[in-house]
């Protein structure tokens, strides 16, 4: 029966009652009827109003009732949805009541746990059942308490499961009772779980720090610091181990409004618990961590790293053996004058050893090499400190003097022949070496470094012509050079105009296998009256009046053009180098000239390799979009004379290049025994570790290509394997390196 149903008999009821009283008294007692007809009607409004009464409190139960029977409904709908289940034991009476979200929790029917109270035991998990020893005497002790252990269902599968335990106790303490509430937890102990081993099994160093406080590290963070344990650092203070202004930055930067993505990038030295100091690379971001907002850290270390870019940065400026400055520090320095102290005379002394070939071939390298070395002793006792002694290469020595005039250049040429009049005792041996020196002076013999040293080079020589042991100064004036140079501008524009300019082609193979990997074009210019003209005599000139921008244009159509007409001849598998210069990343245009003759050639990116300066990266904001976009198209991208300008691996890695190529100074330094070719090894060995391909360029001699062989350098180019050709010519070489060749084997 409902309880509408029953409202409305209770009622019936109580009315009946009522007018079944009313006739009783009235059959009794006749005599009082009139007497109780007062009596009689208020009992029945008295009546009346007990019904409309009784009436209203069913109503109101009633309404209760629905909403009661309502909230439990949406309250098991709730139940039905969530993965959890309540379970309750009346220990007194024994009395079990556990609702049906049991059976989607285990995967076991309802009855299972009804029929055998301890069957939710029988499937945990053996390795967790310790945790309920831990539990039950917590609840004993009428402790809330909250478990985590595993259970496995029917069909073998383990899920993870939360089990709050609230136990009853009674007056006398007496554990009679206990609820549970059970939830599925699988989803986050294994999100937990992949993201401890991800962090704990990272060899990256991960931390997070609240308010200057470690309050979580990794293992490889910990050992990082030269710690046994995490115990040692927990609750150290950051600035233990990091330098206070890097903490201020990271506090001002992660939390500032302006940082919008919460990172910031450092490299930065840390402290070790030793008190050695190490380099790592870091990044930083804001996190809640425990509720509050903290910073994590992510590091590496790249203590070898920095030591190897110290390296080549020593390699790649100064020289092994005299430790003086060498060509390439040489050419910066004088730049950096020339631009920052551009009215300001300077001298450049081009210095060449007389009669050392003589001894070099005769007494051998090892006496040539420390004569050499008391050569650059007695130059810079010579110059005092007045300016900078480099050392060019074999017997040639270059030195800047700054903010001098011709007198002092004069002067200290002489002091310079004066060191040289004693002997060198090498073994026991004397020898006697003088030194041809030639002077230009800046900016009367020239107003950038090319011609500075051009100029020098040939009053050296003019040095030899008059006797050896002597000096003098370049003659030609500041007006000549100009006007010759103008000149050559005006016969280049001419050259893109008349067709004068082609391009040959020098094939680069694979060291292991001799096949062909790789083409460069290299632009010759044959001018109709004056003959051939060097690239090293046009090319600066182009980049400096903006020509290069047009003729590098021409140059990628050409090549590609090339390429593609050797693609369609059956050649398929090797990609076309061209060179590609600062000024021409400046054109804004470049990235659509290129997709556009691509297209209009017919050629896939994919055989286009572009050769870039180090120089480049100098601006790496503008390069690496320009680089990436490059990269979207499908064109390969290199590094051209590595080692010689703007060597920054920690940036270099950042950036989507494919290969790095060997400066050939560096290859010519293979044959110096002195050095043994380590500024090559630690080229290879970084490439190789940062996954670049390796190239060496000007490659001559079968000991340069072993030597590249056994440090696993991959490909090689130079004059051992080929010049450069003309189309038909390369062609002809293409077919006969399609197969191995005896020379790479």
């Amino acid at each position: 029966m409902n309880i509408k149903s029953s409202r409305y008999r209770y009622m019936f009821i109580f009315v009946v009652s009522i007018l079944v009283f009313s006739a009783i008294i009235d059959a009794l007692f006749p005599s009082l009827h009139h007497s109780f007809v007062i009596v009689n009607y208020v009992s029945i409004i008295l009546g009346i109003g007990a019904i409309c009464l009784l009436y209203f409190l069913i109503k109101e139960y009633d309404v209760k009732s629905d909403e009661f029977f309502t909230n439990q409904r949406k309250l098991q709908n709730i139940f039905d949805t969530l993965d959890v289940a309540i379970w309750s034991h009346d220990l007194k009476s024994n009395q079990l009541l556990i609702t049906p979200g049991i059976e989607k929790l285990y995967g076991y029917k309802l009855e299972k746990f009804y029929e055998d109270y301890d069957f939710w035991k029988k499937v945990i998990y053996p390795e967790d059942l310790p945790v309920l020893e831990v539990r039950g005497k917590k609840l004993a002790a009428g402790e809330t308490v909250t478990s985590e252990y595993r259970i496995i269902r029917p069909g073998g599968e383990v899920r993870w499961i939360q089990d709050r335990g609230i136990p009853t106790l009674d007056n006398k303490g007496e554990f009679i009772d206990f609820s549970s509430v059970l939830f599925d937890i699988t989803d986050r102990k294994e999100s937990q779980g992949l993201y401890y081993s991800l962090v704990e099994m990272s060899p990256d160093i991960i931390a997070v720090v609240y308010h200057g406080v470690i309050e979580y590290i990794n293992e490889a963070g910990y050992k990082l610091l030269g710690a046994n344990n995490q115990e040692e650092i927990l609750g150290q203070m950051a600035v233990n181990y990091v330098p206070a202004q890097i903490i201020d930055q990271i506090r001002s930067k992660v939390f500032t409004r302006d940082n919008k993505n919460g990172r910031l990038r450092l490299e930065f030295q840390v402290k070790r618990i030793d008190g050695e100091s190490i380099d790592v690379e870091m990044a930083a971001r804001s996190i809640l961590y425990e509720g509050r907002f903290a910073v994590q850290v992510v590091g590496r270390d790249i203590t070898h790293r920095k030591k190897s870019e110290k390296t080549i940065q020593y390699m790649a400026y100064y020289d092994t053996l005299t430790g003086l400055p060498n060509r390439n520090r040489f050419r910066q320095q004088l730049n950096d004058v020339l631009i920052n102290h551009e009215n300001k005379m300077h001298a450049v002394l081009f210095l060449d050893l007389d009669r050392f070939k003589i001894i070099n071939d005769t007494k051998g390298h090892s006496v040539g090499d420390m004569i050499l070395q008391k050569v650059a002793g007695r130059l810079e006792l010579a110059v005092q400190g007045e300016g900078l002694v480099s050392r060019q290469g074999g017997d040639e020595f270059i030195i800047l003097l700054e903010d001098i005039d011709i007198e002092k250049a004069n002067k200290v040429a002489q002091r310079i022949l004066d060191k040289f009049t004693n002997s060198f005792e090498v073994n026991g041996d004397e020898f006697f070496v003088t030194p041809s020196i030639g002077i230009s002076i800046y900016p009367r013999d020239g107003q950038d470094e090319e011609m500075l040293i051009k100029n020098a080079d040939s009053a050296m020589y003019r040095a030899k012509e008059r006797g050896k042991n002597n000096f003098q100064f370049y003659s030609n004036t500041q007006d000549g050079n100009s006007t010759q140079k103008m000149k050559v501008e005006n016969w280049l524009r001419r050259a893109l105009e008349q067709d004068q300019l082609a391009l040959h082609y020098q094939p680069q193979l694979d060291l292991l296998t001799g096949k062909i990997v790789g083409v460069e074009a290299l632009i010759r210019w044959n001018h109709p009256e004056y003959g051939y003209i060097q690239p090293s005599e046009f090319i600066p000139l182009a980049e400096e009046t903006g020509l290069i921008v047009p003729l590098g244009k021409w140059i990628l159509k050409e090549a590609c053009s090339q390429r593609k007409a050797w693609k369609d001849a059956g050649f398929d598998d090797f990609p076309i180098a061209v060179n590609v210069s600062v000024r021409q990343f400046q054109d804004e245009q470049m990235i659509e000239f290129i997709i556009d003759m691509l297209k209009q050639v017919g050629l896939d990116a994919k055989y286009l390799e572009l050769e870039i300066t180090e120089s480049l990266m100098q601006n790496l904001e503008n390069s690496t979009i320009i680089l990436n976009q490059l990269k979207d198209i499908g064109v390969l991208l290199s590094v051209d004379d590595f080692g010689t300008g703007y060597s920054s691996l920690g940036y270099l890695k950042h950036l989507p290049i494919d290969k790095i190529k060997i400066d050939k100074s560096f290859v010519d330094d293979i044959l110096n025994h002195s050095n043994q070719g380590m500024m090559v090894k630690t080229i290879i060995d970084m490439g190789l570790n940062l996954k670049f391909t390796v190239i060496a360029e000007g490659i001559e001699t079968e000991e340069q290509v072993d030597f590249l062989r056994k440090n696993a350098c991959e490909i090689g180019q130079g004059y051992y394997y080929s010049k450069p050709l003309t189309p038909a010519k390369l062609e002809e070489f293409l077919l006969q390196y399609s197969v191995y060749n005896d020379k790479t084997i």
